[in-house]
């Protein structure tokens, strides 16, 4: 082999729709109830996929070459399941669905599943930035093609959300409210008029795009963020708002949090080698910042920062890979490090905070006897 016949290397991550491209085959195949225009799934074969069978086998009306005959859907989201239910309908009313929250609640990897699910992709996407443009929402040009031709149909360059209208598709638009007033806004007729004009190609057919059936719009935006723009009354009255919540189940938290950080050290090429009673303390530790109040119903001083789900993750991947590759000693000893870290991000004050939640149910947990706890207590010094 040759320098420049090096293999390709793997993708740290896959869309969904590749990921679980097994599912959504099967799910296709079994439920074969109504659907909605231009959707893979039916709406409550969508519903499943997102939330799972809760561990009960499906089974196919009859066997299909490259299908098992039955399978079991596993959850990919953890939430309420009626929650999913109204996004999947709003989403076959052809309305824009706005998911709302917290910084870390999976907003994005639920729009992700719904677009895979409703559609067979989730590649048309738009990524809200104070950048963001008003291309990116309508359309732009390739400059060579317009010098040497003028404004034509081969020279226009089409945005994710143009190509969503044209094959009748989901489009999501990442944190839409870090766009600037101005540029979201350009959703306000694509919303309603459910069509673009394009004035450069007037008196053609092609001075005008209209969305095909199944075209609509899965926006996210973060409740608690900085350098956000406030959506105009007008656009927020074409999106229904669900809000995601954090996962208010611990064992479930937990769970999660040990899934996803198992999956996280393994794509780093190593095992997973971190006690569930380590893990089970540093959820714990994040639910009671989080939320103001420990488990025991002490007060608990919030930090300003969010102590997500998805911090709790990258966390435990960390103390995983830490395992792995630097191994020495309890793990549990790097644990006020990387906690440290995590609320040092928005607000000095949140160090004093932390130092506030030592003193507080880590010292009480320490003296009720918990050699965990105790252990946590003692390493009080490295938080400094």
């Amino acid at each position: 082999m040759t320098v420049t016949e090096q293999p390709a290397p793997a993708r740290q991550v896959m869309p969904a729709e590749e990921r679980y491209a097994a599912e959504l085959a099967f799910l296709a195949a079994q439920d074969t109830g109504p659907r909605p225009p231009g959707w893979a799934l039916t709406p409550r074969a969508a519903v499943t996929f997102v939330c799972g069978s809760e561990g009960a086998e499906l089974a196919l009306p009859r066997r299909r070459a490259g299908l098992p005959a039955k399978l079991v859907i596993a959850p990919k989201f953890v939430g309420e399941r009626a929650l999913v239910e109204r996004c999947v309908v709003t989403l076959a009313g052809e309305r824009g669905l706005l998911l709302t929250g917290e910084p870390g609640t999976a907003k994005s990897m639920l729009s992700e599943l719904l677009a895979a699910a409703v559609c067979g992709t989730s590649a048309l996407t738009v990524q809200g930035t104070a950048g963001t443009t008003e291309d990116a929402f309508r359309y732009g040009w390739n400059y060579a093609l317009l010098l040497a031709q003028g404004p034509t149909p081969q020279a226009l360059v089409d945005s994710p959300v143009l190509s969503a209208m044209r094959t009748g598709r989901v489009v999501r638009v990442e944190e839409i409210t870090r766009c600037l007033p101005e540029v979201q806004d350009a959703l306000v007729s694509i919303l309603s008029d459910r069509r673009v004009s394009v004035p450069e190609l007037t008196a053609t057919e092609d001075s005008s795009v209209s969305a095909a059936p199944g075209f609509t719009v899965i926006a996210t935006a973060n409740l608690r963020d900085r350098g956000v723009s406030e959506m105009s009354a007008a656009l927020k009255r074409r999106f229904n708002f669900e809000t995601v919540a954090p996962i208010a189940d611990p064992d479930a938290e937990a769970t999660l949090v040990r899934r996803q950080a198992v999956a996280a050290v393994q794509r780093a090429g190593a095992a997973f080698g971190v006690d569930d009673s380590v893990l089970d303390a540093l959820v714990t530790v994040f639910r009671d910042l989080r939320s103001g109040r420990s488990a025991e119903g002490w007060d608990v001083e919030r930090p300003g920062t969010v102590m997500s789900t998805a911090e709790a993750v990258q966390v435990a991947a960390s103390l995983g890979v830490a395992a792995a590759y630097l191994p020495g000693g309890d793990v549990l000893d790097l644990l006020p490090g990387h906690l440290l870290g995590v609320v040092r991000k928005d607000d000095p004050a949140d160090h004093g905070r932390l130092l506030g939640y030592w003193d507080g149910p880590v010292r009480r947990r320490a003296e009720d006897g918990s050699a965990m706890w105790r252990r946590l207590w003692d390493l009080r010094g490295s938080l400094r």
